[in-house]
């Protein structure tokens, strides 16, 4: 059997889920912060997660337990291959409970480096299925796909269906770069969605739609104007804004500076920003980040692009 010097490396992207207006629909991938899985066989028949890095011991080690494995083990079960020896190692480079996506990162690189270890069996949209079983054993309920499609496809996402998948890429919008603070705390995506109410008055759910497919119209027009009159959430924002300190004082500090929307990440506590450029971008994250800091909140502050490529071999 192969040896762990003959096995992959695979990079998963961090995501920004609803992307302000689409929730449950719309993710964004994140450029250079993410989670790595390493895939190699072993002489001893099964999968097996060996090591995990990075999550200060809070991630069990068994494989129907772990989103990794879990994604893993459910492609391996799909091509009948669950006979065969192989080892994992997780490597988290991003907080558990952050609102970047790092359950979702961390089931796509499971299954992608599955795929990649018995030499691509499937394409790489076909991997969707089985990370977002990982996904689902994360969040205790049915997962949805707008973190899981944005790390595994790069770029920006649009979600019509996460079971069965239905993932649209959206074009980009050159030189859209994005302002990302996290703060030194902890919001599961279980408990995010506890709060959530299950009814919608109509006229906001109507001001939502009509952004969602501005937000759309922009992208595919280019236009940064429309795009910036679309980043505004009527529904879920406003419920979860108590979850993140200082929510309101950082975002209109983010305006200020010249950012064309600031929301939550997915669930919090994470926080963003959309600007035009790198330099815009800059501002609105020092503007961001003097909020907190003069209010004493321990956090990460950087400037970033949107990952166009997705979940990657290293």
């Amino acid at each position: 059997m192969q040896k762990k010097n003959s096995g992959i490396k695979i990079f998963a992207p961090a995501s920004v889920g609803n992307v302000v207006c689409g929730f449950d629909v719309l993710g964004l991938a994140v450029k250079g912060v993410g989670d790595e899985v390493i895939a190699y066989f072993k002489e001893k028949p099964g999968l097996e997660i060996v090591h995990i890095s990075g999550a200060k011991g809070k991630l069990p080690y068994e494989v129907k337990k772990n989103t990794a494995g879990l994604a893993a083990w459910r492609l391996l079960e799909y091509l009948g291959k669950t006979e065969l020896g192989i080892a994992l190692e997780l490597r988290k480079k991003m907080p558990i409970g952050s609102g970047l996506g790092s359950s979702a990162a961390s089931a796509v690189a499971g299954a992608m480096a599955i795929n990649e270890l018995l030499k691509r069996p499937l394409e790489k949209r076909d991997l969707l299925p089985f990370a977002l079983a990982g996904e689902t054993l994360a969040i205790g309920g049915q997962a949805h796909a707008d973190n899981i499609a944005p790390s595994l496809l790069g770029g920006i996402t649009l979600v019509r269906s996460s079971n069965p998948p239905d993932v649209q890429r959206l074009p980009i919008i050159p030189g859209l770069h994005l302002s990302l603070l996290s703060p030194e705390l902890q919001v599961l995506t279980k408990e995010a969605r506890s709060i959530l109410s299950d009814a919608v008055p109509l006229k906001d759910f109507v001001r939502q739609s009509a952004n969602l497919g501005a937000f759309v119209a922009a992208l595919y027009r280019q236009d940064f104007q429309l795009l910036r009159r679309s980043l505004e959430d009527f529904v879920i924002e406003p419920q979860r804004a108590s979850l993140i300190p200082q929510f309101y004082p950082l975002k209109e500090a983010a305006l200020e500076a010249g950012a064309l929307g600031c929301s939550i990440s997915g669930a919090g506590p994470a926080v963003f920003a959309l600007s035009a450029n790198s330099l815009v971008a800059e501002e609105v994250k020092e503007a961001m980040s003097e909020i907190w800091t003069r209010a004493g909140i321990d956090h990460q502050a950087w400037v970033t692009e949107i990952d166009m490529e997705g979940a990657k071999k290293m």
